[in-house]
């Protein structure tokens, strides 16, 4: 009988997409999916460490699995994939309080887990692979999307930007490029295999320029994606304001499959601090982006990540933070408190003497104020209609289904479950902080 595996995944959109790759991987190995971790042969825990206990949570794992063996008799091989397999590299080894890995793969050699795993049988020593790899292409065809309206493709590995609270960097590399050519040939193959919406990925986004050719930019790839036929929306993420040209601008509201939806990280409302984050641009410099945005598409609904008690914040930084969420008014904010990273500018030059308590008081703050912000967006959405594409059925309601529109924002209906990856016109009813209800426009 084939060995069995099972993925266990953490963190961002593109660890999401890196354990699609790596199913791909197994399965044409020779492994075949199984239910649950207790059947698994194989278990791999794809990891994430942009936020704070990160190598703790790896480490309670771990020991869920040894419980696992313990009960079932059998013992899984353990691979761990991701970022903190890429930071912690062969330290795991002697930090795990003797839980059992088998493989340490890091987030630049996923390609060979399959090799590496065939290597574990044989060798007494757990084997680690975090070395460095510029080749950012990937075999046509071998991904095992989880996802049956979406599919994710990554486009740039790594980042050169060094934000000073961000471990990206250290864990994905440097920025890599990958063809235009070979984007839109995986786009295509995703719609031919039902897929409606395509979401571009990488650490920015929009810095993106076709390796073998300058001169193709973003806009040109978002033109080019656009162009295949049975492409129903396309998505990205994550741009950096600073890279946000005029030409991505007039792509989103030219193109007719580009979502009206941009998702455009501030960070703090504080020039100063902004500063002290190495984001190299100022408030007022996203203030006169977000007009120019919305000057050219005034139907868009914009979104952003915030983190709050970053080294130096004062009360007046954090006020900062507050008035500009209220002057933008974004449709969703992905908030978190300050965490220092290994190996990151703010980890060694910074003193973190923001004290837990008022880090905690300020995302309360700020959340409890957008949910007072989106209340209001996602109720000015009743008795209007608009197109949601339909993607799984409703988390709460499993009689109902959940879709999105092109703005982003969750909506649920009654309907079947034959209409998932269908789009569907919907009247909102009634709104919440967030997500809307409606039912199918007469």
């Amino acid at each position: 009988m084939s060995p069995r595996y099972f993925i266990e995944t953490y963190g961002c959109q593109m660890n999401v997409h890196d354990s699609e790759r790596m199913a791909g991987l197994l399965e044409e190995a020779g492994y075949q999916p199984a239910a649950t971790d207790a059947d698994a042969d194989l278990i791999v825990v794809n990891t994430c460490s942009v936020r704070e206990h990160a190598e703790d949570k790896l480490y309670t794992r771990l020991g869920e699995i040894n419980a696992l063996e313990e009960r079932t008799g059998r013992r899984p091989a353990v691979a761990v994939a991701g970022c903190v397999a890429q930071q912690e590299g062969r330290r795991l080894l002697t930090s795990t309080n003797g839980h059992v890995i088998d493989v340490v793969v890091g987030t630049q050699r996923q390609r060979f887990l399959p090799m590496l795993l065939e290597r574990a049988r044989t060798d007494p020593f757990a084997l680690v692979d975090t070395d460095p790899l510029d080749d950012v292409s990937f075999p046509l065809g071998i991904v095992r999307r989880q996802d049956p309206v979406r599919a994710y493709i990554t486009i740039i590995e790594g980042c050169n930007d060094h934000c000073a609270f961000c471990v990206v960097p250290t864990t994905r590399g440097k920025e890599r490029m990958r063809r235009a050519a070979d984007i839109v040939d995986e786009a295509t193959a995703a719609v031919a295999s039902g897929r409606r919406e395509i979401h571009l990925l990488g650490q920015i986004v929009n810095h993106y320029q076709d390796p073998a050719d300058p001169n193709l930019d973003f806009a040109e790839l978002l033109a080019r994606v656009d162009a295949i036929p049975g492409v129903e929306r396309i998505r990205f993420a994550s741009p950096h304001p600073r890279h946000t040209s005029e030409r991505i601008i007039d792509a989103i509201r030219n193109l007719p499959r580009v979502c009206k939806h941009l998702h455009l990280p501030i960070q703090s409302g504080s020039t100063p601090i902004l500063a002290a984050m190495r984001r190299r641009h100022t408030r007022e410099d996203y203030l006169r982006l977000v007009d120019r945005v919305r000057s050219a598409v005034p139907d868009i609904q914009l979104s952003t990540d915030v983190i709050v008690g970053f080294p130096g914040e004062t009360d007046e930084d954090f006020e900062a933070t507050m008035s500009l969420t209220r002057e933008v008014t974004f449709h969703a904010i992905y908030s978190f408190k300050y965490s220092p990273r290994p190996n990151t500018l703010a980890a060694m030059r910074l003193q973190d003497n923001v004290s837990e308590t008022e880090k905690t008081q300020r995302i309360v703050a700020l959340q409890q104020q957008q949910r007072e912000i989106q209340e209001g967006l996602h109720g000015a959405m009743v008795g209007r209609t608009f197109d949601v594409l339909i993607d799984a059925t409703s988390r709460r309601r499993p009689e109902e289904l959940s879709g999105r529109t092109s703005g982003n924002t969750t909506v649920n209906c009654p309907g079947e479950p034959s209409w998932i990856g269908r789009t569907v016109s919907i009247t909102i009813e009634r709104a919440g902080p967030y997500s809307a209800w409606g039912r199918p426009a007469t």
